[in-house]
């Protein structure tokens, strides 16, 4: 096997390509998953069963089957009933929506972790129940949650490459449109994987520079 950097010159344009869909993907799946996740916890947390429960059985039989299975589900199986929306719509929403049922459990978590305390001082202070949640509640218990958010956004970049299957050229579908087209695999492979470490931790240092800053 002879390394080719010519190969790797030629690819790198496409490269970018896939990196600019890889981030847009992750960024916005991350929004997604990160604000739906909320909705399920706050959801979760209504008094009313007749709201819980269906919200309940939708997020466990999200978070137990396969990404892989819903992607195909979403792309290949709703146009049957005329539901289309693009690739890249479709890997942003599967994604957001997949991860918003493990976010959820973060946010309750969170919220769990909130000291009794802070909610009956802010009944003793006669808050709203809608600025106890936004005044009190909510900023202690995301601050206790961003570390555990932020590695699932690396979690959410690990799975960018399943949206190749659903024709979104990413990364590594930019890698694989390029090695059938040159005959060249080592290459373009190669390239992305060191991508995806080099992303995975600067991410990390971000995570953990965050971390130090809301710890104090």
């Amino acid at each position: 096997m002879k390394w080719d950097w010519n190969a790797v010159s030629e690819f790198m344009p496409h490269f970018w390509d896939g990196l600019r869909v890889t981030l847009e993907a992750l960024a916005l799946g991350s929004l997604l998953s990160f604000s739906l996740g909320l909705v399920w916890a706050l959801l979760m947390r209504t008094p009313s069963r007749w709201v819980r429960w269906p919200v309940g059985v939708v997020t466990e039989f999200v978070r137990n089957t396969p990404l892989l299975v819903q992607l195909f589900f979403l792309f290949y199986v709703l146009p049957e009933w005329n539901v289309t929306f693009s690739a890249l719509t479709t890997g942003v929403f599967a994604i957001g929506l997949h991860y918003s049922t493990y976010t959820m459990q973060v946010y309750r978590a969170g919220i769990e972790a909130v000291p009794v305390g802070q909610w009956e001082a802010a009944t003793a202070l006669n808050l709203p129940r809608l600025r106890t949640w936004t005044a009190v509640i909510l900023p202690q218990a995301v601050r206790r949650v961003v570390p555990a958010l932020g590695n699932y956004v690396i979690s959410m970049l690990k799975d960018t490459p399943m949206l190749m299957v659903i024709t979104v050229l990413e990364m590594l579908g930019q890698a694989r449109l390029f090695s059938q087209q040159h005959f060249q695999f080592t290459e373009p492979v190669t390239v992305i994987g060191v991508a995806f470490i080099l992303i995975s931790y600067l991410a990390s240092l971000l995570l953990r520079a965050l971390e130090r800053r809301l710890v104090r």
